[in-house]
């Protein structure tokens, strides 16, 4: 018929038309002669189309092994299948029912599914090269529910083929392939498998996806879309190999070192336009899934990003990734990431200042969310690294530099923000530790402050006497923070004789910021109901009732600690008292603490021994020994006036405070300036010349004694008419008003002296006339003494260290033998009755007692 189209005769339809029974001729078969895959034959115009198509479709899918792969009725089974589900039309989508017959076939017989596979594959990959996208589509969804039917033990036969399948789409370079592939993938990571596979391999995954988490695409939400099918896609793997241990082993430094920074990447573009929530969902997971032996791997790719990209600075998103850390590892963990952070610290010791404030910071945060009570087992290494950066911040800022060449310079700001932020978070680590964990920090803490007469040099060679000052005033803030979190019911474990006495010795200072912390820190101490946080200021009219008091009386462990060490205690408070350099904030820390003390410790003997001590400083404010100034006269008249108001309402009879309100009235009309708020205020009010205060502006020690006659103070009534004088002791020799190196120099300049006339007695008898002629040549004497002891302090000040170490060397077998003549002397025994000396006995300190000897 003419204009009719050439009609393609398959060999199906050819095989049609023999008779029944007959059998088909066959073929010759030529080696290098093959048929041609489309035959062109004039045909009929109403020739089926769909006879077309299953030419074409069967010519396509030949084998190269013989004509009966061409022939559609002779192909395999799973082959006509699998065919049977792609539509005519791609936008029609698969072919439901085929596609059950096809699950079911596979089920029926799951040794065809690799064959399945295969074939599924290799469609997809002729319809990828051709780019009928749609029929590619369809594949990988027939290959998705063939995955999820076969969920059992032939699953493997399967998977080999899918992810091969996958990468080809990976690699392509069509976005939308991409977040098919993944999508795909997302959900074969959902499956659980019941065996296990011996030969997978997800690096490419692992690679691929970080990558698409990098994508730059241009258009913004195609950008968006990649990033998040790369996310998901991370979150699928490690779904698929965290739990299984034949399987890749995601924790690798090779796989965290790509996954991480590609999950910090999004995480960081925090906008509404990004994926951050979702990167925050797959780095939750990730973490949550983290073993004790996995930690580090994960945590150091982080360090590493946050240093490449400077994120430390700031820190606000550093802060804010270490916040999702602590949050999602498990708790028992957390101490880990604080040894991560600690030794990255270490490793940026030559950093800026800003780089290691934000790092601390975020130490900071990071103490406060490990909520275990313990950061781990090196608690103390903690606190070591970090006031060794405090020591080291305090040389770059005398220094100018943060490295040793010179060559990178800081600022005084920025190493001061470094100090604040090292401070604060020692704090916060104590408050994460139990009680008796802070006892021991607190002492470690002491054991690194420099005490006089114990730790004379202190700090870089390049630092100085500032450099020491500045790291004792650093030490003690930190030894503050430490202190104002601790709750201890007990005072002898608070202020143990080994962290008390240093502690104490810093009152004798001359700096009046180290004094003003020692104070604060007692307080915080021994105020355990937190009533210093009631007293917002010195003042006569304050009321008693805002405190809250102990209702019983003092506990067996108080009356310990105020047996042992309440003496001491008022002595350093009477001691520094005494500097001129004092302020009003030193004045309101002393009231303070002497309110905590009548508040905390609860007896007759305590309040007595306050009012005392009260009274000795109101006569040091009279006397003016001390050569004070008039207002530093006038704060101590206004503090011992607002002291002894708040202990005559703690307890005592009503006659010692009705004296008290009447001395006040008085103080009030006639001499304000001897008051809390004319003196210690902004703007004093103090009189012009010197200060005299008249004896009915004054507390009298008889009536506060007749007061208190006939209560139960009447047994303390005794010690009430002693005056307080405090002892002096050694301890004051090592003072700030005398350095070591003086106190030193003296002793050698004392030696020499004695060795210059080797033939003078060594004791001499002292007579009335030896101290009448002491008292009489006193000025000369002193004068003398004072010429050479200075004499001594200018060769130490500028001789070589050589001279120096060979002068004291000389002088040990000396100061040796003076011993060995000083014990001669103290274990020389009795004169004999009998006139006969006696055998010399056995020197003390030789003496070996029993275990059991009760001294």
């Amino acid at each position: 018929m003419p204009g009719s189209l050439p009609r393609v005769v398959t060999v199906p339809a050819l095989l049609s038309s023999l008779p029944r029974g007959a059998n088909p001729p066959s073929l010759p078969s030529f080696p290098s002669i093959s048929l041609p895959r489309v035959v062109a034959m004039p045909t009929v115009a109403e020739a089926p189309r769909r006879l077309l198509q299953d030419c074409c479709s069967v010519l396509d899918h030949q084998a190269s092994g013989g004509v009966c792969g061409c022939c559609w009725a002779l192909r395999p089974r799973y082959k006509r299948l699998v065919d049977n589900i792609f539509p005519e039309d791609p936008e029609d989508g698969l072919v439901k029912a085929n596609m059950e017959k096809l699950t079911f076939f596979a089920l029926s017989a799951p040794e065809k599914l690799d064959r399945i596979a295969a074939y599924l594959s290799e469609r997809l990959t002729r319809e990828l090269n051709r780019h009928r996208y749609g029929y590619v589509c369809i594949a990988l969804e027939a290959m998705e529910q063939l995955l999820l039917a076969c969920h059992c033990q032939s699953i493997n036969l399967l998977v080999e083929s899918f992810l091969g399948t996958l990468r080809l789409l990976l690699e392509a370079d069509r976005p939308h392939l991409h977040i098919l592939a993944t999508g795909s993938f997302v959900k074969f990571a959902n499956i659980e498998e019941d065996t296990p596979s011996y030969h997978r391999s997800y690096d490419f995954f692992v690679s691929r996806f970080s990558e698409m988490c990098h994508s730059d695409h241009e258009d913004p939400d195609t950008r968006i879309k990649i990033r998040v099918s790369g996310i998901r896609g991370l979150q699928g793997v490690v779904r698929k190999t965290v739990d299984d241990e034949l399987q890749v082993n995601i924790w690798e430094p090779r796989h965290m070192e790509q996954i991480v920074p590609a999950l910090l990447v999004n995480l960081e573009q925090g906008n509404s336009d990004s994926p951050a929530e979702q990167t925050e969902v797959c780095f939750r997971e990730l973490l949550g899934r983290a073993a004790y032996g996995h930690i580090n791997n994960a945590i150091r790719p982080v360090l590493m990003h946050l240093d490449s990209r400077s994120l430390w600075e700031g820190g606000g998103f550093a802060v804010r990734c270490f916040q999702i850390i602590m949050f999602s590892i498990q708790s028992q963990h957390s101490h880990l990431v604080i040894q991560q952070l600690l030794g990255h610290l270490d490793a940026n010791s030559r950093s800026p200042a800003s780089v290691r404030a934000g790092i601390v910071e975020v130490l900071s945060e990071a103490a406060v969310i490990e909520a275990t009570g313990s950061v781990g087992p090196t608690v103390l290494e903690v606190f070591n690294t970090l006031l060794r950066q405090l020591r080291q911040s305090v040389d770059y800022q005398l220094t100018g530099y943060y490295d040793n060449a010179g060559k990178h310079k800081t600022t005084s700001f920025h190493e001061k923000t470094l100090q604040d932020a090292v401070i604060k978070t020692i704090g916060s680590f104590a408050n994460t530790l139990p009680v008796y964990q802070r006892s021991e920090v607190m002492l470690f803490i002491m054991g690194k402050i420099p005490v006089p007469g114990i730790y004379p040099a202190l700090g870089s060679p390049n630092t100085g006497f500032e450099g020491s000052r500045m790291i004792q005033v650093m030490l003690l803030k930190s030894l503050l923070q430490v202190s104002e979190r601790y709750d201890s019911s007990n005072l002898l474990t608070a202020l143990p004789s080994s962290f008390l006495e240093p502690l104490l010795s810093f009152t004798l200072m001359d700096d009046p910021e180290i004094r003003l912390l020692v104070l604060s820190i007692l307080t915080s101490l021994i105020d355990r109901r937190h009533n210093a946080a009631r007293i917002t200021a010195v003042s006569v009219t304050f009321d008693v009732s805002v405190l809250e008091q102990k209702e019983d009386r003092c506990s067996r462990q108080d009356n310990l600690f105020i047996r042992k060490h309440a003496q001491r205690l008022y002595r350093h408070v009477f001691l520094a008292c005494k500097e001129e350099s004092n302020g009003p904030s030193h004045y309101q820390a002393l009231f303070i603490l002497l309110v905590v003390l009548s508040v905390e410790l609860v007896s007759e003997e305590v309040l007595v021994d306050l009012i005392r001590l009260i009274l000795a400083l109101q006569e040091m404010g009279v006397s003016n020994q001390e050569s004070l100034s008039v207002w530093n006269r006038c704060s101590l008249h206004a503090v011992c006036a607002a002291a002894l108001h708040v202990l005559s309402q703690t307890g005592p009879p009503p006659p010692l405070h009705q004296h008290v309100t009447q001395v006040i009235e008085s103080r009030q009309k006639g001499a304000p300036h001897l008051l809390p708020e004319s003196v210690l205020c902004d703007q004093p009010r103090i009189p012009n010349g010197d200060l005299k205060v008249d004896k009915d502006l004054l507390f009298v020690q008889s009536k506060v004694c007749e007061a208190l006659t006939g209560s139960s103070y009447s047994t303390q009534c005794e010690r009430l008419n002693t005056p307080y004088t405090p002892q002096l002791t050694d301890e004051d020799r090592l003072s700030r008003k005398m350095s070591i190196a003086d106190t030193i120099s003296l002793q050698i300049a004392i030696d020499q002296e004695a060795s210059a006339d080797p033939q003078k007695p060594q004791t001499e008898q002292i007579t009335f006339e030896t101290l009448k002629n002491a008292i009489e040549d006193s000025g000369g004497v002193e004068e003398e003494e004072r010429r050479k002891r200075m004499e001594v302090v200018e060769r130490f000040q500028t001789a070589p260290f050589e001279e120096i170490a060979a002068l004291c060397g000389s002088r040990t077998s000396l100061l040796q033998s003076k011993l060995d003549r000083v014990f001669d002397l103290i274990v020389r025994p009795p004169p004999s009755p009998s006139g006969q000396p006696s055998q010399r006995s056995t020197p003390v300190y030789e003496m070996k007692f029993p275990d059991l000897c009760v001294y």
